[in-house]
């Protein structure tokens, strides 16, 4: 479906509608709504499940002018969990996904049964990666954003999974059906994100933290720093994965999320 938002007409696909449970998949950079396909078709039994195209993204309209910050995709976010009459939600994101939740948090925290933060991490980024950020967004300008792909794809993947061809390509596809612009305008958008690491210490709904075991990006130490810096977080890391975890072993994060998801969904108020 196409529900339109804050002047954006974001592409959204739903699983489950009858569970009392939502869960809300935010998608990585430079991504769409398909990295969450094993996601999608294995916990809907479970949930009722929604991963959306982020604004400029997938088959969501919005050219963009101006970064696209995390908190645009939070509040347009929230305003789709309106227009499904959602109140609550378990919102998990995968990198950018989780810059996004955290964003989430901290605008609509009401809005939050649960959060997930796969392969990501809470810092504002530094002198050093803002730079890479500019010089990334000056190569799509130039060269387009295969070239883009062509750089960033042996760094998202575990080393041995890049010799597995039907992932690659797909991986590569997905991120090369993105616009320029958008790519650009993201860029912008993580470039100048803010520090997460005060919100941390306020999170009071049930936390799961995933990483990968060979993820380069956001390393399992990092991702171990992250879950201990969020009242009662679970840590669970991926065996045969990189940073797009969901990706490269979705069995493992599917009995991951299953897990966690059954244990909020006990501990939830029971319904009037």
């Amino acid at each position: 479906m196409i529900v339109t938002v804050n002047g954006a007409a974001l592409a959204c696909w739903t699983r489950g509608r009858r569970h009392p449970t939502a869960l809300l998949l935010i998608h990585g950079f430079p991504l769409d709504h398909r990295m969450w396909a094993a996601q999608m078709a294995g916990l809907a039994a479970q949930v009722h499940v929604i991963a959306a195209d982020l604004r400029g993204f997938g088959r969501s309209s919005a050219s963009p002018v101006g970064p696209l910050t995390m908190d645009q995709h939070a509040d347009d976010l929230a305003a789709l969990l309106d227009h499904l009459e959602i109140g609550r939600a378990v919102v998990a994101g995968l990198s950018m996904g989780g810059y996004i939740a955290l964003a989430f948090w901290r605008r609509h925290r009401q809005r939050v049964q649960a959060l997930v933060l796969a392969d990501t991490r809470a810092e504002a980024d530094s002198p050093q990666a803002r730079a890479n950020r500019d010089a990334a967004a000056a190569k799509v300008r130039e060269a387009g954003v295969g070239a883009l792909a062509d750089d960033m794809l042996p760094r998202l993947l575990a080393p041995a999974n890049l010799t597995n061809p039907r992932l690659v390509a797909a991986m590569r596809a997905m991120m090369t059906a993105q616009p320029a612009a958008t790519i650009i305008a993201a860029l912008a958008g993580l470039r100048d994100r803010p520090d997460s690491r005060p919100t941390l210490p306020t999170i009071t709904v049930p936390t799961l933290v995933v990483v990968g075991e060979h993820d380069a990006l956001t390393p399992p130490a990092d991702a171990a720093a992250l879950a201990a810096s969020i009242p009662g977080a679970r840590l669970v890391v991926i065996p045969a994965a990189g940073h797009m975890s969901p990706l490269e072993n979705p069995r493992a994060v599917n009995v991951a999320l299953r897990r966690f998801l059954a244990a909020v969904a006990a501990a939830a108020p029971a319904q009037p």
